[in-house]
């Protein structure tokens, strides 16, 4: 019978805290925490790869050095005039990473969109492009053929980069520095005409 009350109550409590909007954990279960009701949860690292916060702190390093970079006064004279495409991130680590320089893409693309000082060429025409130069469907892209891409698009320029590592162990730590590199190259003659490089360090002890 005690146990038949107790459940009664806790099913009471859990539906009045979640007609509040509030998470709590069920009855002798795991709690599920929202960073609006915790900001904290994003500071905590979970492993020694990237989770949000490094993405963020790397990119907002390139990309304030770019802010300030000769191209992108280049691009502010001609307002629009110039055509940009940007290209996959190149995983180099031994890390599974992929979603994350997904994320990466996708911020760097928005950003650039939002500076308003070139043409962006859009994502989906870029696959277009890929299985026209690589001659099938379902062509995966391709490094050494970016230059081709980007004549195809009608790109003046792109945007590229990748990830690597240095990896250290011990007998009981290990710690992972993250290089992160981003360029802009010019399509016609491949010059490099910006790059920087911006890096964090993760331990586990």
């Amino acid at each position: 019978m005690k146990s038949i009350r107790s459940t009664i109550a806790c099913l009471a409590s859990v539906l009045t805290l979640g007609a509040l909007g509030v998470l709590t954990p069920a009855c002798g279960g795991k709690e599920y925490v929202r960073d609006s009701h915790d900001p904290s949860i994003d500071n905590a690292a979970m492993s020694t790869g990237l989770d949000k916060d490094d993405i963020q702190r790397m990119l907002s390093e390139n990309l304030n050095n770019l802010r300030n970079a000769p191209i992108m006064d280049l691009w502010r004279t001609h307002r629009g005039a110039d055509t940009v495409a940007v290209f996959p991130f190149q995983n180099e680590t031994s890390e599974h990473i992929e979603s994350q320089l997904t994320t990466i893409l996708s911020e760097a693309e928005t950003w650039m969109v939002d500076s308003g000082v070139v043409t962006m060429i859009s994502r989906e025409r870029q696959n277009q492009m890929i299985a026209e130069v690589e001659g099938h469907r379902n062509a995966v892209f391709n490094p050494a053929h970016v230059a081709q891409y980007g004549r195809q698009l009608g790109a003046k320029y792109f945007i590229t980069g990748k990830v690597s590592t240095s990896d250290e162990r011990t007998d009981d730590k290990r710690r992972v520095q993250y290089f992160f590199y981003m360029q802009v190259i010019e399509v016609e003659t491949s010059a490099i005409r910006w790059q920087h490089k911006a890096y964090i360090t993760k331990m586990v002890r």
